[in-house]
């Protein structure tokens, strides 16, 4: 058995005011569960997405979350879960005004092939990227970039306890 206090795992670098993976202080091996706090205009991740092999599963603890679907936004309020199954394109948004509180359930642990989309401006259209972990001096300086896989240009970035001022 193995117990965690939320509040004693780090904050991750996420577009949320909050992440805490807790999989590995958890000692998880088969599913991945992470904890979100989300401010109004926070997502719960870097892009419009997909996961070849793992579900997703989140559970709205206060607040109401948007997940933008393929067939159209769909709002999950307290009390209330929401399943994406492996391969569904869906990105989860606090559209409102108080903050958000989830728990973001995905099995298997592996994702397989993810697809990531996001807007660039250089190619006018929602194209495929790359998210890579950029190292600072300091963990404070860790931030995850966004790069168009088509054109190369750089379409976000994200330090820890900052968000960009994306638009949902």
């Amino acid at each position: 058995m193995e117990k965690v206090r939320i509040d004693d795992v780090d904050n991750d670098v996420q577009p949320a005011a909050v992440m805490r993976g807790l999989t590995e202080p958890l000692g998880a091996t088969d599913l991945a569960i992470n904890y979100y706090e989300l401010e109004p205009g926070d997502s719960f991740a870097f892009a419009y997405h997909s996961h070849e092999i793992q579900e997703e599963l989140f559970y709205v603890q206060s607040g109401t979350a948007t997940f933008e679907t393929e067939s159209g936004d769909i709002a999950v309020e307290a009390g209330e879960i929401v399943r994406f199954p492996p391969g569904e394109l869906q990105r989860g948004w606090n559209r409102g005004d108080e903050r958000v509180v989830a728990l973001a359930l995905g099995a298997p642990l592996s994702y397989g092939e993810q697809t990531t989309l996001r807007e660039c401006p250089e190619c006018g259209e929602r194209t495929d990227h790359d998210l890579t972990r950029r190292a600072g001096a300091s963990s404070s300086d860790e931030a995850v970039v966004a790069i168009c896989a088509a054109c190369g240009t750089e379409t976000g970035e994200w330090t820890r306890g900052s968000t960009p001022g994306e638009v949902p």
